[in-house]
């Protein structure tokens, strides 16, 4: 894809698709949103530069994809174990620290359940970014006579 247009609103875009992917993973427990449809939102808005910009699209990103999926999985891995060190609680039981009212989001509740979706949204980024460049690894091996 060549055109000038479209390059310049992918830079242009990509920029606010990662501030409407926060702000999906933020919402995810009080409105429609969470980190799953945050995670896939924030891949897109990493992978538009990369259809745009060539024309054998390239991954070129500044987070390795896998480091995005294990850092999500610890993350998510935390939420559950964390409430075993607070007397009373258990596996995966929920832990509430304080809130925080956020323009656009609302408010925004702190505890192990915002820790879980932060990991869902890494991994789902990570994954998708992942599947993302072997398809376009294949595309360019694919001219080449093999994949």
């Amino acid at each position: 894809m060549t055109s000038r247009i479209l390059r310049t609103a992918a830079r242009l875009i990509s920029p606010m698709l990662v501030a409407l992917a926060v702000i999906l993973m933020l919402r995810g427990h009080n409105e429609p949103g969470g980190g799953f449809i945050g995670g896939l939102v924030l891949a897109m808005a990493l992978l538009l530069p990369a259809f745009v910009e060539q024309e054998t699209p390239r991954l070129n990103l500044w987070v390795d994809p896998q480091q995005l999926i294990g850092l999500g999985w610890l993350l998510a891995l935390a939420s559950a174990l964390l409430p075993l060190l607070v007397p009373g609680h258990g596996f995966f039981q929920a832990l509430w620290g304080g809130s925080i009212w956020l323009p656009v989001v609302g408010k925004v509740l702190f505890g192990t359940p915002l820790l879980f979706d932060t990991g869902v949204f890494l991994t789902v980024a990570g994954v998708t970014l992942k599947i993302a460049s072997l398809f376009m690894q294949a595309a360019g091996n694919e001219g080449r006579g093999g994949l």
